[in-house]
């Protein structure tokens, strides 16, 4: 298992309100993406300022790099990824079966 946290840029591009709900709304589609291949187990944002959300995913550092780094709000230089493995003893944790967001409501 491999944890990444989204970290805020502080070179962030500035979006106006619309923009900013399409970023936001790409950036749920590839993670409830990543969560129907079976690789996200959980996802959400941080109430920080500097760290923005956790995802955590089924894959090897390595391959949740690769992952994170495909999501726009990455990709836009919004958020830098910190991937780290998460070592978890086998059974200690069982995720559910809720559904992230596909879209934030009223975007279309």
């Amino acid at each position: 298992m491999s944890i990444a946290l989204l970290v805020l840029r502080s070179d962030a591009p500035e979006l106006d309100e619309e923009e900013d709900g399409e970023l936001q709304d790409a950036h749920l589609l590839h993670l409830a993406d990543l969560q129907d291949a079976g690789f996200v187990r959980a996802a959400g944002p941080l109430q920080d300022d500097h760290f923005r959300g956790l995802v955590i995913l089924d894959a090897p550092p390595e391959i949740a790099r690769r992952l994170i780094e495909q999501d726009s709000a990455v990709r836009a230089g919004r958020f830098d990824a910190v991937v780290m493995p998460w070592l978890v003893p086998s059974g200690v944790l069982r995720f559910g079966s809720a559904s992230l967001l596909h879209s934030v409501p009223g975007i279309e």
